[in-house]
C-alpha cells in the first residue's frame, strides 16, 4: 500500500491501515523530533502526538504535498511546541561530529571541548527560530533543500538565504571566542 492509501484509509478510520503508516514512520517521527528536544523520552511522546494528530486529520490531508512532508511538518511544529511549553532555548542534538572535535585525552581537553559545546549552543540558540529550524534539518537530519523548503512551506532560494543568514550569525556569534582562548 502507498503512503496516499494509507492516509486516505486512515482518514476512514481504518485502524489496520493507520498502524501500518505508524509502523512506517515511528522511527523516522521519533529521530526527528530527537533532533529538536534532545530527549528521547520527550521525542517518544512527540511521536505519539504527532500520530494522534494524523489520526484526528488523515481526512482533512489535501495531498499538496508528499505524506512524507505533511508527516515532518506535524513533527517539527510539535517539538517546537514542546521546546516553548520547556522555555528552551538550545534545540539540536549533541554536534560534536558538526565542530569536528575528537576524542579528549585529558580533563583540560575533555573541559575545553565541552564549553566549546556551551559557547555552539548558546550561538544557535540567539539565532531566529527559522534560520535555526533550516540550520538543523540541512546539517543535523540531512534534508535536502527542497525537501526543507517543502516542510517550511518557503522556496528553496528562502531556504538557501535562511542558511545563509545562520552560517554568517553563527559566525559573527563565534568570532569573539578565538581560538587562543582554548
Amino acid at each position: 500500500m502507498t503512503d496516499l492509501e494509507l492516509i486516505r484509509l486512515s482518514g476512514e478510520k481504518d485502524q489496520l491501515a493507520f498502524r501500518k503508516l505508524v509502523n512506517q514512520y515511528r522511527s523516522k517521527v521519533i529521530s526527528l523530533a530527537y533532533g529538536f528536544v534532545k530527549n528521547q523520552e520527550e521525542s517518544e511522546d512527540i511521536a505519539q502526538d504527532v500520530f494522534i494528530k494524523i489520526w484526528r486529520k488523515a481526512e482533512s490531508f489535501k495531498g499538496e504535498s508528499s505524506v512524507s512532508t505533511w508527516i515532518n511538518r506535524i513533527t517539527i511544529n510539535s517539538a517546537l511546541n514542546q521546546l516553548r511549553k520547556n522555555k528552551r532555548i538550545s534545540f539540536l542534538h549533541d554536534i560534536s561530529s558538526f565542530l569536528n572535535l575528537s576524542s579528549s585525552e585529558t580533563p583540560y581537553k575533555e573541559l575545553v571541548s565541552k564549553e566549546r559545546n556551551n559557547i555552539f549552543y548558546k550561538a544557535i540558540g540567539g539565532l531566529p527560530e527559522n534560520q535555526g529550524i533550516a540550520l538543523n534539518l540541512r546539517h543535523i537530519q540531512n534534508f535536502s533543500y527542497q525537501e526543507i523548503a517543502e516542510i517550511m512551506n518557503v522556496s528553496v532560494s528562502s531556504i538557501e538565504s535562511l542558511l545563509f543568514r545562520a552560517k554568517k550569525n553563527l559566525k559573527k556569534k563565534l568570532t569573539k571566542f578565538n581560538r587562543s582562548d582554548f
